[in-house]
């Protein structure tokens, strides 16, 4: 009986999976985000090619996005390409839209096992414009797979590389752009920033969270299947959320990019220790102290606006804190995240193996790689992750 447990749970999280990967970015959430790069820099996306991959112009809004505006953005050329309907993970009811089977190269078997590439480059209608009408599409010779040699290869075309990618293959994907050391702007889930594939480039400054605030919604279409799905099977407000009466997929996401944007460069206005005590509007900082770690030599900031402006040593502060980072005012030094990642660290060095278990028996929670410290009743407090960080000199 466990094992046909863990078989249908293995399933379910397998579907869970698959499903998140035909979550499908809106319109507004793409325009709000990439506006805040061109406020910045006018001219970020202007010459450049853009490519992008898992996409699919007849169910996401990136390829429309960024064909509509070709000529407010003075791009070079856009590419994008789509997954081939029979290899994606999660099954949903097919049929070739209009776009396809009106162009005298549509097949039906190629439009089920082969990916597609779509073009923009030029007008090809004649009309003195550059849009979305514009678009040329042909068949690819696999099923548009990122990892294969024909999408490599336009990866490697590309000068920005913009999409929503599969969430069930996140880590690779993100290998897979990194080695191409291209600018990126890609959605992510949230918990991928304690993965040890992504902390580090975030702790390097190779790529940092993007302008929209890692405590906003970010709500996705999904398809018909999968709505249904959801409202009979989910909760309203987990997996899904119900708007002005559509269905949308919610999934605790965050943009993550390595262009600049404004708010990254904006220093926090902060307090000292002596007047966050004093002044602060949380009430596990007014009137108390700064509480120092068990298992590391820092100091535990339950929120980013306490962080004192006079404390030169390592603070530990929530993962929110990305949000607001200004690496011109501090660097980040680690992660407690409970895992390896922590530990690599130095969480926990300070302890043998005998003071871990004494304090897995005061809080089932404390993990090695976990930062620990005790309140003012001395009990011991084991912290949800944290990123360390130390204020610039």
């Amino acid at each position: 009986m466990h094992k046909l447990n863990t078989m249908a749970h293995t399933t379910l999280v397998v579907a869970k999976k698959a499903q998140n990967d035909e979550f499908y970015t809106q319109y507004t959430d793409i325009q709000k985000e990439v506006n805040a790069y061109l406020e910045y820099n006018p001219d970020v996306f202007r010459g450049k090619t853009v490519l992008l991959p898992c996409d699919d112009p007849e169910w996401s809004n990136f390829t429309k996005f960024f064909a509509q505006n070709f000529e407010n953005f003075g791009l070079k050329k856009l590419i994008s390409t789509s997954f081939a309907i029979e290899s994606k993970k999660y099954k949903t009811d097919w049929q070739p839209t209009l776009f396809e089977t009106e162009n005298p190269i549509f097949d039906l078997d190629k439009s089920k096992r082969c990916g597609k590439i779509f073009v923009l480059d030029h007008d090809t209608n004649a009309n003195g414009k550059i849009d979305i009408d514009d678009l040329q599409w042909q068949y690819l010779e696999g099923d548009g797979d990122f990892r294969s040699d024909e999408v490599k290869r336009l990866r490697d075309e590309a000068d920005i590389i913009v999409t929503n990618p599969p969430f069930s293959l996140f880590r690779e994907f993100l290998a897979w752009l990194m080695e191409s050391d291209k600018c990126i702007l890609i959605i992510g889930n949230k918990n991928c920033i304690s993965y040890k594939e992504v902390f580090p480039l975030i702790k390097d400054n190779k790529i940092w969270v993007g302008k929209t605030p890692m405590s906003e919604d970010l709500l996705f279409d999904i398809p018909k299947s999968i709505e249904e799905e959801f409202v009979k099977n989910g909760k309203n407000g987990s997996n899904y959320k119900i708007v002005n009466g559509k269905v949308y997929g919610r999934s605790t996401s965050i943009w993550l990019t390595n262009i600049d944007h404004g708010r990254r460069h904006q220093p926090l206005q902060l307090m000292t220790m002596a007047d966050n005590i004093k002044f602060s509007n949380h009430k596990e900082v007014k009137g108390k102290k700064y509480y120092h770690y068990e298992n590391y030599d820092a100091i535990e900031v339950p929120f980013t606006d306490a962080i004192p402006s006079d404390y030169d040593g390592v603070m530990g502060v929530p993962i929110t804190f990305l949000d607001k980072y200004c690496p011109e005012q501090f660097e980040i030094v680690g992660i407690g995240n409970g895992g390896e990642l922590g530990i690599s660290y130095g969480i926990s060095a300070n302890l043998s193996a005998d003071d871990c278990k004494r304090l897995f028996k005061e809080d089932k929670g404390f993990r090695r790689g976990k930062l620990c410290y005790r309140d003012e009743t001395g009990r011991l407090i084991s912290c949800y992750a944290k990123i360390l960080i130390r204020k610039k000199q």
